[in-house]
């Protein structure tokens, strides 16, 4: 019969020392299956913990949850319209849940009732201020994806304020008597500023020519053409207005979006202007792109409309599909 040594071809030594390794290896093993199981015992706890949280401290959308979140938004700087816009959306959630307890699948349920209703920038504007809301309350596990949405090429030709229609525009003011809205229309088309920055259209920046405008934490100078300029004086000479914003209601506040909206849609009939064409924001469009059939700049442009993204700025040099058709039409490719 052989000796262990013979069997194993080894020394005690080297045995021992073998049989050592093998208990090291074993216990690292054993290690390793107590964190992954340690690790197990953690994942079925912590979700158990959700379950019962979920049951016995409902998340609910709350009057006062919304208010906080409002006045972190004010604190960041956002801007007032910004803050008004999430207001807005959240109490459109709001009034979507029967019992304002929100869950995964009634934040879902609502993401589809926005599909169904609304354009898809529209819905993501409105989901945008949710997930706001949703990590700002640290329920983060609540939040929901954007819809992915491919860049247009071509807008609607219904949506779509042409030269003319503006001029039509600028023309039914003025017979209508409302020279301040006639200025109105012509400031913004002239210059590419959003309606909310008529506030920094001063009696000062008629003078120099330029306006200091801040919008978004920002500041960029706007510059005033000189025929516009020259309106604008005789227009503030007539007012009796020495110094602020030019466009101002009987109080003399500056004048709020929501009224010139509606003296805009006023317009409408007596210029022959399609209702969905006509507000602030479209005459900020047809700046943009008689801009930028001009000058073809479309970074120089972003800096013009105080866009951070020039991607933003895509959108608004955006023609229709019709301009799109002459130009193939006038390339001449076809010889059949």
């Amino acid at each position: 019969m052989k000796s262990p040594n013979e069997r194993f071809g080894k020394s005690p030594k080297d045995i021992l020392k073998h049989y050592l390794s093998m208990m090291s290896e074993l216990r690292r093993v054993y290690l390793h299956f107590r964190m992954i199981s340690s690790l197990f015992v953690k994942i079925i706890l912590y979700e158990e913990v959700i379950y019962m949280e979920n049951i016995t401290n409902k998340r609910t959308l709350e009057a006062e949850s919304i208010q906080s979140y409002l006045r972190y938004l004010r604190e960041q700087e956002r801007s007032s319209q910004t803050v008004q816009k999430y207001a807005h959306d959240l109490t459109a959630l709001a009034a979507f849940l029967p019992d304002r307890i929100l869950t995964k699948d009634s934040i879902i349920a609502w993401k589809e009732h926005l599909t169904v209703n609304y354009a898809p920038s529209s819905v993501n504007t409105m989901l945008a201020a949710v997930n706001g809301f949703l990590s700002f309350m640290g329920w983060i596990d609540l939040k929901v994806k954007l819809l992915k949405i491919q860049r247009q090429i071509f807008c609607s030709a219904d949506k779509e304020l042409t030269r003319a229609e503006y001029l039509r525009l600028v023309e039914a003011a003025k017979k209508k008597g409302n020279e301040r809205l006639s200025l109105i229309l012509q400031t913004i088309c002239a210059t590419g500023i959003r309606v909310s920055e008529l506030k920094w259209m001063t009696v000062e920046a008629v003078r120099s020519g330029r306006a200091q405008v801040s919008c978004k934490g920002k500041r960029r100078t706007v510059f005033l053409p000189e025929k516009l300029c020259s309106v604008l004086k005789k227009y503030v000479q007539n007012q009796k207005r020495t110094a602020g914003p030019i466009f101002v209601t009987k109080t003399g506040k500056p004048i709020d979006r929501s009224n010139i909206w509606r003296d805009m849609k006023a317009l409408c009939k007596s210029a022959a202007v399609e209702p969905g064409k006509v507000f602030p924001h479209n005459l900020r469009h047809l700046f943009a792109r008689t801009y930028y059939s001009l000058e073809k700049d479309l970074s120089r442009l972003a800096d013009i409309l105080g866009h951070s993204n020039i991607t933003t700025t895509r959108i608004y040099t955006v023609e229709s599909g019709a301009v799109h058709a002459k130009q193939l039409s006038r390339m001449e490719l076809v010889t059949t």
